[in-house]
């Protein structure tokens, strides 16, 4: 008990120490599981995309490739592909049915905010930082979730992998494209990352953020997040703008 203490402990010590050791100018903000809920919409589409390619419901392959889409959540929708399917025609067939059914589930309203998620992000425009909304979607499904909520004037910025040079994450990609696009940091450490997955976690580590945060409103529990380099965990979004606040004391 006494050492659970003392690790605990430590990591309080580090998680405050890596706070302070950030001066927050940029926000780089995942969507579905961080910002949007989306009640599981990945798993249906995906049933959409397989069966386009005649994998059976119901069947161990069926069962192993769904079992891959939920372990990579986070992680570019092609490149899920791919490994599923291998071959590149068979990846972009995949890919296309996926985003056409996913497309169909936010245009039926099957989307909505995480709870205080548009409040964090009013928050954070207020206390003078810019963000930017990212994701492993296409551009088509980025945009129709953005219709869906209002939020096409939310934000300064918004980025899928296509935006970044093709490369999702956990490459670094997409942060990186943030910091040079908008100009509003003059070092990466200046950066904020959050996000629910542990690819999302690995893209800011990469990126070389100044504070990488974990929130458990989506794909992956705390060990996960931690395990790919969270500098926090936070319960949602809802509490980056007070963390970021403490970052600059």
């Amino acid at each position: 008990m006494q050492d659970t203490q003392e690790s605990q402990n430590t990591q309080d010590a580090q998680d405050a120490q890596d706070t302070r050791a950030a001066n927050i100018k940029l926000v780089v903000l995942d969507m579905a599981g961080t910002t949007v809920a989306d009640g599981g919409l990945v798993e249906r589409a995906f049933a959409a995309a397989a069966g386009e390619l005649g994998v059976e419901p119901g069947s161990a392959d069926h069962a192993a490739k769904l079992d891959y889409v939920r372990a990579t959540m986070g992680e570019s929708k092609i490149s899920v592909f791919r490994h599923l399917f291998g071959a590149e025609d068979l990846a972009r067939r995949a890919n296309t049915a996926f985003e056409k059914a996913y497309g169909e589930l936010v245009d039926d309203g099957l989307v909505a905010p995480v709870d205080g998620a548009r409040e964090a992000v009013d928050a954070l425009k207020a206390d003078g930082l810019t963000v930017v909304l990212t994701t492993g979607f296409a551009r088509v499904t980025q945009d129709a979730i953005l219709d869906a909520l209002g939020w096409r004037d939310l934000v300064d910025l918004t980025l899928c992998p296509a935006d970044a040079g093709g490369r999702g994450r956990p490459y670094p990609d997409m942060v990186l494209a943030a910091f040079l696009r908008t100009g509003a940091a003059d070092s990466v450490r200046e950066v904020a990352v959050a996000g629910d997955t542990a690819y999302d976690m690995r893209s800011g580590v990469r990126a070389g953020a100044g504070i990488v945060a974990g929130v458990l409103t989506g794909a992956h529990d705390e060990s996960a997040l931690r395990g790919a380099g969270a500098t926090q965990v936070l319960p949602s979004v809802a509490e980056l703008p007070a963390l970021i606040r403490g970052s600059g004391s």
